[in-house]
């Protein structure tokens, strides 16, 4: 890949845009930002990516307990002709001597989903900027934690939601800002992806190989299936509902109130199991996680948000975003958009190829070329710019810690209410109040934020 420039200067100017660009913008603040790395799997190795392209990223210290994924990085970093970064290993406690150095802002975590709630929690003691892959803890009082931790060291939180900044995504909350859709009303998503060969490997594969999880597998399927056998719950929430959240004015004058949680059966990854290797031991566990679990969240202000976790059953991918307001909406699955009076026919399709051009969100305008060639479909690079762009401006993070554990406690709660019989659930207010006069500030214009 071809070394990105760091900042472009481009004209936003666009038919149907209202959102202005920024001012000056990185006028003042750091002009490097230090970054330490908790967890180079997979997805830290792609951070990591992210970071050995920039100029205005140093990336001093990793750590990871697997010897495997520290050559990988070690690699990455002689590939791209950067001194290689001082590592910490040995142990789950490892990560705490990186947190002991002091010229380190800011530390990326994209270790297993059971560590960040307390890495995040001793990344921010330690004075430093947080930006965690979700999902942000596992209880509610992990979640609660979080909360009390950013606003009692004054550190940020950010949980890393690619599909905040997908380019589909954005020139959505361009239109529903501008009131393409008239009042909202309902808003969908969620993850709808077949996970099995990620779930599964042969301890050699990645994917596509084997049927062995934990300790004889490799990258995720060592540790994220377990939570499919454990829990029967929305276990993956934030794909989907983290950019409702910003239609939705979610923690800024709305919130969301309740919930309430329906779960099917679970024969998906044991049927998968059996057609790979009959008679496996694996097909024999009774994996908890229904295959297809539905949520449905009320919202303060009257909307309604339904999600769904679907990742055990063959399928192709989609998040199944529908936006629907008194005048029309959008629908991802369709690739569709309807606007009444407004669409070429009535009551009939438009494509939304045409619709998004014109309402292209002003900051993939100003950075399109950046985010060539960066992860999903470019989106990685808008959110990592967006965290060290915070970092390096000494300023709140677009995606808080309330925004965070918000879409994040959407796990325990809907846990609890499958266990209840699909009892409704008060949702936390996490803001104690501050939702009601909160302003929404997430992307308003070109700046990253």
């Amino acid at each position: 890949m071809e070394r990105r420039t760091f900042i472009k200067q481009s004209s936003i100017a666009a038919a149907g845009l209202t959102l202005l660009p920024a001012g000056s913008l990185f006028a003042s603040g750091k002009e490097k930002v230090r970054l330490g790395y908790i967890g180079v799997g997979l997805r830290g190795r792609s951070h990591i990516g992210e970071g050995l392209l920039r100029d205005d990223v140093d990336i001093v210290a990793i750590c990871d307990t697997q010897e495997s994924s520290l050559k990988y990085c070690r690699e990455q970093f002689t590939k791209a002709g950067k001194p290689l970064p001082q590592e910490y290993t040995g142990g789950l406690d490892a990560y705490k001597r990186l947190l002991d150095r002091k010229d380190i802002d800011a530390v990326i975590i994209a270790t297993p989903w059971q560590f960040h709630h307390p890495q995040a929690i001793d990344a921010m003691k330690a004075g430093k900027y947080v930006g965690c892959e979700v999902i942000a803890g596992l209880s509610m009082e992990d979640h609660w934690d979080l909360v009390h931790t950013s606003e009692s060291t004054g550190m940020p939180y950010m949980t890393l939601e690619n599909v905040c900044y997908r380019r589909d995504v954005m020139a959505v909350l361009n239109m529903v800002r501008q009131g393409l859709f008239g009042e909202m009303i309902h808003y969908e998503g969620g993850y709808q992806h077949n996970l099995r060969e990620v779930l599964f490997n042969d301890g050699k594969h990645f994917a596509g190989h084997g049927v062995e999880f934990g300790p004889n597998a490799l990258s995720e399927a060592q540790w994220r299936t377990q939570f499919n056998v454990d829990r029967n719950a929305d276990i993956y929430p934030t794909h989907g509902v983290g950019p409702l959240m910003h239609y939705a004015d979610i923690n800024a004058g709305n919130r969301f109130t309740n919930l309430v949680s329906f779960s099917s059966k679970a024969r998906g990854l044991a049927a998968y199991v059996e057609e790979m290797a009959p008679g496996n031991k694996n097909a024999k566990i009774n994996y908890k996680n229904g295959d297809v679990i539905t949520t449905m969240i009320n919202c303060a202000n009257g909307e309604t948000v339904l999600l769904s976790h679907d990742t055990h059953l063959p399928r192709p991918y989609s998040l199944g975003f529908r936006v629907q307001g008194t005048k029309g909406l959008w629908m991802d699955v369709a690739k569709s958009v309807y606007i009444e009076h407004q669409s070429k026919q009535d009551d009939e399709w438009d494509g939304e190829d045409d619709w998004f051009k014109k309402f292209d969100h002003p900051l993939w305008k100003k950075y399109e070329t950046n985010a060539e060639g960066a992860g999903h479909g470019g989106m990685d690079w808008f959110v990592f710019n967006a965290f060290v762009q915070a970092v390096k401006q000494g300023r709140q993070t677009p995606i808080d810690v309330y925004d965070s554990v918000t879409m994040s406690v959407i796990t325990p709660l809907s846990e609890k209410s499958i266990a209840e019989g699909n009892m409704p659930q008060a949702f936390p207010d996490f803001t104690k109040g501050k939702w009601a006069t909160r302003k929404n500030s997430f992307a308003l214009d070109d700046s990253g934020f």
